[in-house]
């Protein structure tokens, strides 16, 4: 009966027919009852080609119809009463607003046994989803929805349909889609969303579509993959991507790569694929893309990068190997320049008039023959290592506040004194002192005869400044107190040295 003139159905004789096409005919109006001897109905399809007013109640007494193919009118409400066995229902949209009427329509929340749903149109409307559509279908599995649709899908759509395995979206123009649409679909297992200018799979990553086997995004704008979005969907099997402007730029070499080498999913028509940019790619197969040529500048960026690493250690190797002294000399250096300049700027004063720095082993003659002489013939206040340094400060710093508390610094030079590490320091900040102040604040007292080749260069720096003190004990055996009177002169004098006697000349 499809495609004739039929303009009405009536319940005057008792049917007992299955399956009623009368797609494509004139009906327009379907009274209360009009169906009431069709008991023994399961398929009804009922696209009429103009509109079709139908009354409440009109499909009362099809209690065997399982399928039904309709094209809602506005102000049909009510209309779904007396459909038990009702499983499959397909609604053709011929006007742009039935769907807010159908949202309110309390009957549609009466076909408990509804399975499979299917919404389209053959106009431009716009139909906007708004709240959840399908409250009323706990057992709906199937999905499908084919209309030009704005602002959809709202996340809460399918907030009551947990049971849902396959969801079809095709034509949606203007498709909002978010990661929580999907959440209340744990079991969903085929997803196909076509024509609906797609460009972006990253949805897919928080969607929870762990279950998902099917995947069809064909005819979107896609034209990138990241395929991160793959470990979203552990699950998946086949996956269609065919008619998406792909790009042919080392931006795809990873999905190119993964869609030939993946063994658990079948990409299909993959090397069909065609590159849509740039132009010297366009109409290109995507797969035929030379993936090599974005490894060879990651390998040059790799080989490069490694060979800076290997060139940096050999330096660093060859800095501290050669130059380990230096460099420390060096910190030193900087450390008591910060406090020199910290000093001035507080402007403290001078707490002790030299600073004695000595090898331990000289200890004896530093507490035998120095001290008494210094400290109790001469009065002058001296600070000692073992007798003034403060108690759990940290060394260096007890040197360097040493050194800068007292005016001049006597260093007792000995052999030892030269291979001591600690000495070595106490010289080298009282050496900055002595260039960044200009004054004579370093008095060298040697306790025996040391050749010129045994000083290191840093010793000899000292000949650069304008007055050099220099005393010797071994020369100093028979005229002890010329030698004492000396070095009174040298630590009683502010700027000028006191002696210019170089003992080793």
């Amino acid at each position: 009966m499809e495609e004739n003139v039929l303009s009405e159905i009536d319940s005057t004789f008792v049917m007992s027919v299955v399956d009623l096409n009368v797609n494509r005919n004139y009906l327009g109006w379907l009274q209360k009852g009009a169906f009431r001897n069709w008991a023994s109905l399961t398929n009804l399809q009922l696209k009429s080609i103009g509109k079709t007013i139908v009354e409440e109640e009109a499909f009362e007494g099809l209690s065997n119809l399982t399928s039904l193919t309709y094209s809602p009118s506005p102000h049909s409400i009510g209309i779904f009463s007396g459909l038990p066995s009702l499983k499959q229902l397909t609604m053709f949209l011929l006007l742009d607003e039935p769907l807010n009427e159908l949202a309110d329509d309390h009957s549609l929340n009466e076909i408990p046994s509804l399975n499979e749903l299917s919404i389209s149109s053959n106009s431009e409307g716009c139909y906007a989803f708004t709240y959840p559509l399908f409250k009323g279908f706990k057992k709906l599995e199937v999905v499908l929805l084919d209309t030009y649709c704005c602002d959809f899908p709202y996340s809460n759509l399918f907030h009551y349909n947990t049971q849902i395995v396959d969801l079809q979206f095709t034509n949606c123009r203007e498709f909002g889609l978010e990661p929580e649409l999907f959440h209340p679909m744990r079991e969903i297992k085929n997803l196909e969303i076509t024509h609906s200018n797609i460009t972006s799979m990253e949805i897919f990553t928080k969607a929870n579509l762990t279950k998902v086997e099917k995947l069809i995004l064909k005819n979107n704008e896609l034209t990138f993959v990241n395929v991160t979005v793959f470990d979203a969907l552990p699950s998946l099997k086949y996956l269609d991507l065919s008619g998406n402007p792909f790009v042919c730029e080392c931006s795809n070499a990873d999905f190119i790569v993964w869609a030939i080498q993946n063994q658990q999913v079948q990409v299909v028509n993959a090397f069909r694929y065609t590159c849509a940019s740039p132009a010297s790619e366009e109409g290109h197969l995507l797969m035929d893309f030379n993936v090599q040529s974005c490894w060879e500048f990651t390998g040059f960026f790799c080989f490069m990068s490694s060979s800076a690493l290997v060139l940096l250690t050999l330096l660093c190797s060859f800095i501290f190997h050669f130059l380990q002294w230096q460099l420390v000399y060096g910190f030193y250096l900087l450390q008591a320049f910060l406090y020199d300049t910290k000093k001035r700027r507080q402007g403290c004063p001078h707490i002790y008039d030299a600073f004695v720095s000595y090898n331990v082993d000289d200890e004896e003659w530093v507490y035998g023959e120095l001290l008494p002489e210094l400290e109790e013939v001469q009065g002058w206040r001296l600070c000692l290592h073992h007798r003034d340094f403060q108690p759990g400060k940290p060394i260096i710093e007890n040197i360097t506040d040493a050194i800068y508390s007292s005016r001049k610094t006597l260093c007792v030079i000995s052999r030892r004194y030269l291979q001591s590490e600690w000495c070595s320091r106490e010289i080298q900040m009282a050496s900055f002192r002595l260039f960044d102040e200009k004054k004579d604040v370093l008095v060298l007292l040697f306790l025996e005869e040391i050749s010129s080749h045994q000083l290191t260069p840093f010793y000899r720096m000292r000949k650069l400044v304008k007055s050099r003190t220099y005393l010797s004990w071994t020369q100093a055996w028979s005229h002890k107190g010329l030698f004492w009177e000396n070095v009174r002169r040298a630590l009683e004098c502010g700027n000028e040295p006191g002696d210019n006697h170089n003992p080793l000349a």
